[in-house]
């Protein structure tokens, strides 16, 4: 796929990449290794976004987007994920519950199947699994209960 300069630069900056891409040694014509593997985690995961933002597809799929990150580099990707998927359907797949809290609608899944539907409060305010989980990963403890909780 071909896109002019500008698109890109306008992409990396829409995915909070243009400002470490302009300290490597070459800019935007640095060779990364395969698969980016001269990048860190965050710094791939923001250029597989730039990407995103030059296809603007009208439909995206993410898969665990913000795992393995430390807390800049999610912040920078939870608002170029905000950016990106505004105005488009986004199916996305995370474990870290942090990156999925402002979505429209949250499916629950235990072992192949749907167990909670919702929104976040409403899933916080059924108590169950999301809850649970939400609250284990917030670093808290389930009123009334333990951290052993079984569903």
């Amino acid at each position: 796929m071909e896109f002019p300069s500008a698109n890109f630069q306008s992409a990396a900056e829409l995915a909070h990449c243009h400002e470490f891409i302009e300290h490597l040694p070459a800019k935007y014509e640095t060779l990364v290794g395969e698969r980016g593997i001269k990048l860190s985690g965050g710094e791939r995961q923001r250029v597989a976004l730039a990407r995103a933002f030059l296809r603007n597809a009208p439909i995206i799929v993410l898969d665990e987007a913000t795992s393995s990150l430390d807390s800049e580099s999610e912040r920078h990707i939870q608002e170029a994920l905000s950016t990106l998927m505004n105005g488009r359907t986004t199916l996305v797949i995370a474990h870290r519950l942090s990156t999925i809290r402002s979505m429209d609608r949250i499916i629950v899944m235990d072992k192949g199947r749907i167990i909670e539907d919702g929104s976040h409060e409403e899933l916080l305010k059924q108590k169950g699994m999301y809850a649970h989980l939400w609250g284990l990963q917030q670093g808290g403890f389930i009123a009334g209960g333990t951290k052993e909780k079984h569903f």
